[in-house]
């Protein structure tokens, strides 16, 4: 009984100094021998909460705060109903008091939500590097399993090793060429200038017996050759555009282009591969000469390279699976033909 009543008194009356390890433990064994008294005279389920303690490594005074609140104890005896009890504070960790099997006890367990700390401007752990012997270990392993597969003696292990190498390419290659992709800007608006047939004729003429042209090679339609074609237009109303190399219908295509970029007129398209350029009655030069939405020469040739090789590599694609095709062909064909064979024996022989 004396227990009892020291527990109601302990928790019921609330104090304002620490509690030390070993009061601790004495109110444990205490609040065990109390709800064991209640569980046997009352039939209530008492519902218990925590609040989780701060970062704080010593004993000493400071403000009283709740560690144990009863929310919801029926009955007329209440169990626990003080307002607060001091807790004992420790580092990332809250203190529980646990009623399940009938018994009562006090643990220690994780913070049930993040503690602020100093830690946040630490930077996070670096991974692991590999060692140089570590890498080429991997290499060398990767490199005989290629070799592997290139000198099995089934030719469909060779051909779908090549198919698949080849598609890893193409993939890659697609992934690069996205990045040259520039976003083209909103045309100005403009009137189009009128031209008689006259016009055109004296202009095709002019553009023919000049000997000023500009070439546009391997690295296609970018900044450069519009800065030259500005740069004839200063002193001559037309300008011959020399596409070699050049593939079918892709004339019309450095034509639109580069009509979009130097608001010029087209006058003529040859079937040799070159197209005449008018600058316009009302041509002014413009302050940028060399618009923004186009690559420069060092990027128009990286990705010419990569179109190139793209090509290639599509065509060997189609190669490859042609041949993978043909293969299980034949090899259907020649079950199809040993199944059909008439099964000799021995003793027929």
């Amino acid at each position: 009984m004396f227990a009892g009543e020291s527990i109601r008194r302990f928790i019921n009356s609330g104090f304002s100094y620490a509690i030390k390890r070993k009061y601790l433990v004495w109110c444990s064994g205490l609040a065990q021998n109390e709800y064991l008294s209640l569980l046997r005279t009352t039939s209530c389920t008492p519902s218990l909460n925590y609040i989780t303690a701060v970062h704080l490594r010593s004993y000493d005074y400071v403000p009283a705060i709740s560690f144990i609140e009863a929310s919801s104890v029926s009955s007329p005896s209440n169990f626990l109903c003080g307002k607060c009890v001091y807790k004992r504070y420790m580092s990332s960790a809250s203190i529980e008091l646990k009623t399940d099997s009938d018994v009562v006890r006090f643990s220690i367990s994780k913070c049930p939500y993040k503690i602020p700390s100093s830690e946040k401007g630490k930077k996070p752990t670096k991974h692991v590097k590999m060692s140089k012997k570590a890498k080429l270990n991997e290499l060398r392993f990767y490199r005989l399993k290629a070799k592997k597969k290139m000198n099995s003696p089934n030719p469909e292990v060779r051909i779908r090793y090549k198919l698949e190498k080849a598609k890893r390419k193409e993939a890659w290659l697609i992934e690069k060429l996205s990045k040259f992709e520039v976003p083209k800007l909103r045309a100005e608006t403009c009137d189009p200038e009128m031209l008689t047939e006259e016009e055109k004729h004296y202009l095709k003429r002019t553009g023919e017996k000049k000997k000023n042209f500009i070439l546009v090679g391997r690295r296609g339609v970018f900044g450069g050759v519009v800065l030259n074609m500005h740069l004839h237009w200063k002193k001559h109303e037309t300008v011959k555009i020399i596409c070699k190399p050049c593939k079918p219908g892709q004339i019309h295509q450095y034509a639109e282009e580069l009509a979009r970029l130097s608001k010029g007129i087209v006058i003529d398209i040859r079937p040799n591969n070159s197209i005449i350029f008018y600058r316009g009655k009302n041509y002014v030069q413009p302050t940028v000469m060399s618009p923004p939405d186009t690559l420069s020469k060092n990027k128009a040739l990286e990705k010419y390279k990569y179109e190139q090789s793209l090509e290639h590599t599509s065509q060997f694609i189609e190669k490859l699976e042609k041949e993978l095709e043909e293969y299980l062909e034949h090899v259907a064909r020649y079950k199809k033909g040993k199944e059909g064979l008439p099964q000799i024996t021995i003793a027929e022989a």
